[in-house]
């Protein structure tokens, strides 16, 4: 049987003077608005909105709403599969910290926030569509996401990690436009009013195979419900502070990636259905490729294959039968 893999972590602050690295996924929702003639404005009016939709949320003794400020951090973990020195970039995620400049204190906020991993490409924009491409209806491949989800599940228990963060990672992804959502009586005094989706999605589904279970909330001063993929109890294990963090930063970037369903210029009601084609939206100062992120997403799920999935296939099936928790 193969040794362990190993993982090294890197972290890299996401400020205006951020360019992407040879490695990061530029399909990543920060690589994209760090290209271009744009970029520095970009990313300064991205990180101020984050900091003010923070102390919008953060408003208790905070009477001029400048209390805070959040540092972003790309945190990029590579794998070695044999011990052999050779790296393949795994995921990359965002970490937050708080500034509180009443206190000057630095308080360490959430990992996850952005989830992305080259292998999870693979098996949406290259596996998927090839089981799918002479099928007469759309199915799923018996052991979609398995690999991946094992993967991601090695790593949050792995040293590496436990080393480097104290909590384990909750990720903030958008709503499914396929799905409808109902307002529930439940209210969070940070996370906001908690809805329950009509059904599961293939998303749901591929993250539950990464340990990870999901809810619902829409925030105050937002305008749909964010998705929050978390391990253990999301209410009880984090601060306040701590969610604003990620609230206000991933909020921050679904306004400027989804304008659509959280730039809408109507609050989601108590049976919500997102739309993708919602005109009555208005659009950030900040600009974005939709078009090129998904057409690199086919092109990274191939760089995947070639360089992760296909030389190291034999000792991946063998690992992925003999791993367990």
């Amino acid at each position: 049987m193969n040794k362990d893999f190993t993982f090294t972590i890197k972290s890299i602050g996401l400020d205006e003077n951020y360019h992407p690295s040879d490695n990061t996924r530029i399909t990543t929702n920060f690589a994209n608005l760090a290209r271009g003639e744009s970029r520095q404005q970009n990313l300064r009016n991205a990180l101020n909105m984050v900091n003010n939709s923070f102390n919008a949320l953060a408003n208790w003794d905070n009477p001029k709403g400048d209390r805070y400020s959040v540092e972003l951090e790309i945190i990029s973990v590579d794998m070695d599969i044999q011990g052999s020195g050779e790296t393949f970039p795994s995921i990359e995620v965002l970490k937050t910290n708080i500034v509180d400049h009443k206190t000057n204190e630095r308080i360490e906020g959430i990992v996850g926030n952005n989830f992305s991993s080259y292998v999870r490409d693979y098996d949406f924009s290259v596996l998927l569509l090839e089981h799918n491409k002479d099928q007469s209806h759309f199915s799923i491949p018996d052991d979609f996401g398995v690999l991946h989800g094992k993967l991601f599940k090695y790593f949050v228990n792995s040293n590496a990690y436990k080393q480097y963060f104290n909590k384990p990672p909750v990720i903030c992804l958008s709503v499914s436009d396929n799905k409808t959502y109902q307002r529930t009586e439940n209210q969070h005094p940070v996370l906001g009013v908690e809805y329950l989706p009509n059904e599961s999605s293939l998303t749901e589904q591929y993250f539950k195979k990464m340990g990870l279970q999901v809810r619902y909330f829409m925030t105050p001063n937002s305008v749909a419900p964010l998705a929050f993929y978390f391990f253990g109890d999301l209410l009880n294990d984090y601060s306040n502070l701590e969610l604003i963090s990620t609230i206000s930063t991933m909020g921050t970037f679904q306004r400027i990636y989804r304008p659509e369903i959280y730039n809408a210029n109507a609050v989601a009601g108590k049976c919500y259905q997102p739309n993708l084609k919602n005109l009555d939206h208005s659009l950030t100062q900040i600009v974005y490729n939709r078009e090129e992120r998904s057409q690199l997403a086919i092109e990274q799920g191939k760089f995947a294959q070639e360089h992760f999935i296909k030389p190291y296939q034999t000792v991946l099936e063998q690992w992925s039968a003999n791993y367990a928790l």
